[in-house]
């Protein structure tokens, strides 16, 4: 929900990692997917080959993935939605269906309530082509694009549109649903800010639920429904201030240092659950709904290197998930709470793929 795909493309060229080399005839091999160290996680399975895969997203009744990819073997170039069902997704070098136009830009799908159809976010209405990536800026300062014709779609598992969800100037992304089946959350610039927004699954009823100055988006609702958790940047000073709004009006954000923070779902007793410094960001609720899984650079001296961690919701706990020697993030529970989905490079033998995982999760 970051522009990831643009992110770690551009992340990798210039700070490429060396991975252990696992050989294609072990891949299917789970143990050899996971560090020793990575004791919640069993019976690793990878579920892409190739390619630049994330935000992996599970249908409600935990039987399918709907994800973002941009993969040039698949015929398309730049990111776009793809699905598969998970009990019968076995062969490595399938292009799985495309669920958005093959058009734009897309990014930030996940499954309506039905199981049927999701929702996505897409340029394709502006422009046919993919939009500008922006190029490495002579400051050095690293940023994100936050495209303005990006707006959020309804769609079936067929690709057909049912119906277009936001409709306003600026951005309007990084749609997820409520696990009670009622509600999306959505970041939105409609206020001149990058804001948290909440609608109906129809888009009716939009409600702004944050209001501080900074970059709030990849939100996800508690089990419950009752909670969102999502990461924000915060600038105080008047020297981050300028720099933000800055870089906002030539629409571009700066994610290098992101924090976790916590709200009821209308937006009330909003707090910050980490201090951690650097990025920290995807979170994702775990089942008990008590605690929050998250990929973060926080240890990496350099910051070039993501895992996942999880805390509890009043910032005690810390602990490290996995321990990958470059990017672990986007991770999601089944909502049985028996699975965990997330991206990750490694075992790539080197290489900048980076590929979609599946585990048990062992608490």
């Amino acid at each position: 929900m970051f522009r990831f795909l643009i992110f770690l493309t551009l992340f990798l060229q210039f700070h490429a990692c060396k991975s252990k080399h696992i050989p294609a005839s072990a891949q299917y091999h789970s143990d050899s997917l996971k560090y020793p160290q990575e004791r919640h996680l069993k019976n690793i399975r990878q579920l892409t080959f190739g390619g630049d895969n994330a935000e992996a997203y599970f249908s409600f009744d935990d039987k399918k993935l709907v994800f973002q990819a941009t993969n040039k073997m698949w015929g398309v170039d730049c990111d776009q939605i793809y699905y598969f069902d998970l009990e019968n997704w076995k062969k490595e070098s399938k292009t799985p269906p495309i669920l958005s136009t093959g058009k734009g830009r897309t990014t930030c799908s996940f499954f309506m309530p039905d199981n049927k159809s999701i929702v996505y976010a897409s340029t394709h209405e502006h422009d046919a082509s993919c939009p500008h990536v922006p190029p490495r800026r002579e400051d050095g300062k690293y940023v994100w694009p936050i495209y303005p014709s990006f707006d959020i779609y309804h769609a079936d598992l067929k690709g057909n549109i049912i119906r277009k969800l936001t409709d306003t100037e600026g951005y309007d992304a990084e749609a997820t649903v409520s696990p009670k089946g009622d509600k999306i959350v959505f970041t939105s610039m409609r206020s001149g800010d990058l804001e948290l927004y909440t609608m109906n699954l129809d888009g009716s009823n939009v409600k702004q639920i944050t209001h501080e100055l900074g970059y709030d988006g990849g939100a996800f609702f508690s089990p419950d429904g009752e909670k969102i958790i999502f990461r924000a940047s915060r600038p105080k000073t008047e020297e981050e201030i300028k720099v933000y709004k800055d870089l906002l009006a030539e629409g571009l954000v700066m994610p290098t240092n992101m924090e976790l923070f916590v709200c009821n779902a209308d937006g009330s007793d909003l707090r910050q659950i980490t201090h951690l410094g650097k990025a920290n960001w995807a979170p994702y609720f775990h089942p008990s709904g008590k605690k929050v899984i998250f990929s973060s650079n926080h240890a990496s001296p350099r910051g070039y290197q993501f895992n996942l961690y999880m805390i509890n919701l009043d910032g005690t706990g810390l602990e490290q998930i996995t321990y990958d020697g470059v990017f672990d993030a986007f991770p999601m529970f089944s909502y049985d709470g028996k699975k965990l989905v997330f991206a990750s490079n490694r075992f790539n033998g080197g290489g900048r793929d980076t590929n979609l995982f599946i585990a048990d999760w062992v608490d």
